[in-house]
């Protein structure tokens, strides 16, 4: 019965036991409800083959998928004053920091990067939302300050790709001084001469929308976002209205006219490549094209 039992049946349970499989193998679109082979989506840059909802991406892949040949130097923040308020809701603020710095291995929502794209100097700040959904303190407005001025001191492009709630209330009135800060910063950046774009991602709300994030030279969005200020649910019980379809999303604020271009994540970089050139090296007309757009008195039309 030992022969059996100890030799037996593990081998006929191993013949017919399946194997463990890892339970993040798969993934589940938001949009679709499709499962998607993890390395399938990841081939895709995290967009779902079947309906094109473009799901959040890591700020480390962000940043590798704009920077040339993905390579980058990560610039050290400064330190901002921890906890300034000594807040508590259900735990307090400095715990609450300390659990999403272990988690992403970040010391706040932002990270800022320089490097080149199509051969260009760039510095990029990259928002990232599972940092206390990218909310912005004090901590995100030095940051931003920090690229701004890395920016003019390289006379690089500077571009912000926010994914943020909005300001972070754990600090209070001390996050919205943030909005006026980074709108400072990145007036500086335009006044010399340099580019300034946003790539607006799923979520761009709250204090970050209503600031830094709709005065780029250039506004795209990636297909699908929200963006806005207030949530639509809110804003529909204080209108007591129904909003209309679509309402909020990349595609709506495209034909208001409120953004530049949706650009699918596959061409962002070309396309940001594309307008960093055109606003660094502007095409002027040549002597017969001048010309034609003159009057017979030689001035131009």
């Amino acid at each position: 019965m030992s022969w059996l039992t100890n030799f037996v049946r593990p081998k006929l349970q191993a013949l017919v036991r399946r194997n463990d499989v890892p339970d993040n193998l798969w993934d589940k679109c938001p949009q679709c409800q499709q499962m998607i082979f993890h390395r399938e989506l990841e081939a895709n840059l995290r967009v779902c083959p079947q309906c094109n909802h473009h799901l959040r991406l890591a700020c480390k892949q962000r940043l590798e998928l704009l920077f040339d040949d993905g390579k980058y130097e990560r610039l050290d923040l400064p330190k901002s004053e921890i906890d300034p308020l000594k807040f508590r809701d259900t735990k307090r603020y400095v715990d609450r920091l300390k659990e999403y710095q272990t988690k992403t291995g970040e010391a706040d929502a932002v990270r800022v990067a320089f490097g080149t794209m199509g051969g260009e100097p760039v510095v990029a700040a990259v928002f990232d939302f599972e940092f206390m959904g990218g909310s912005m303190g004090s901590a995100v407005g030095d940051g931003l300050i920090a690229a701004a001025d890395l920016a003019v001191k390289r006379t690089a492009a500077l571009i912000v790709v926010p994914a943020s709630g909005g300001a972070r209330m754990q600090e209070g009135i001390l996050s919205l001084m943030q909005m006026p800060r980074t709108i400072i910063a990145v007036d500086a950046v335009k006044e010399a001469g340099l580019p300034y774009l946003v790539l607006l991602t799923d979520p761009t709300t709250g204090g970050v929308s209503a600031s830094f994030a709709m005065l780029g030279d250039v506004a795209l969005a990636e297909p699908g976002a929200i963006i806005g200020f207030a949530g639509s649910r809110v804003i529909e019980e204080t209108i007591r209205e129904k909003l209309p379809e679509g309402f909020q999303r990349a595609e709506y604020l495209l034909e208001h006219g409120m953004i530049d271009l949706v650009v699918q994540r596959r061409d962002i970089r070309d396309t940001l490549i594309r307008v960093i050139g055109l606003l660094r090296r502007p095409v002027l007309p040549d002597a017969d094209t001048a010309l034609a757009a003159s009057d017979d008195s030689g001035n131009r039309i």
